[in-house]
């Protein structure tokens, strides 16, 4: 398991850059007003896949790790933060980030004008980065935590 938290941990920063570079493409399209390019498609859809590999490993954690476990006592994990975050708010928020990002893909794609594709990009894609920023347990959240990179131990 140790190698799957490590490979969950990493691809994290994949995913980070392919929907930051997805919402720049966006923008750059909007601002000047350029046509919807292969480029900017090969983006959002590097950042779909990442997160789907990326929720792939997660759910592998979530099952072997026993969180899911922890359901089973739902009040008592409420009280606590850690647990509470990774039992819930986590998967919970990683998961509508998912649905934005496939939603938006088949939107983006079935938009009509270069614009509306941009547009349509930069609100999904965009709402799905900020749920990700706030579901990810950064270092200077105290009582979620975690390392920046996890190496093997």
């Amino acid at each position: 398991m140790q190698i799957v938290l490590v490979l969950h941990n990493l691809l994290r920063w994949a995913v980070l850059l392919f929907g930051i570079w997805t919402l720049f493409s966006a923008m750059s399209g909007i601002v000047s007003k350029r046509n919807y390019t292969a480029a900017d498609s090969r983006s959002n859809f590097f950042f779909m896949l990442s997160c789907d590999i990326q929720l792939l490993l997660g759910l592998i954690l979530y099952y072997t790790n026993s969180w899911f476990d922890r359901l089973k006592d739902l009040g008592n994990n409420m009280k606590d933060a850690n647990n509470r975050f990774f039992t819930m708010e986590h998967g919970l928020l990683m998961i509508i980030a998912l649905i934005l990002v496939h939603v938006g893909r088949v939107s983006v794609k079935k938009a009509s004008t270069p614009a509306a594709k941009h547009k349509r990009t930069l609100l999904f894609f965009g709402l799905a980065i900020v749920l990700i920023l706030a579901a990810i347990p950064w270092p200077f959240r105290e009582a979620i935590a975690r390392p920046l990179l996890r190496w093997f131990n």
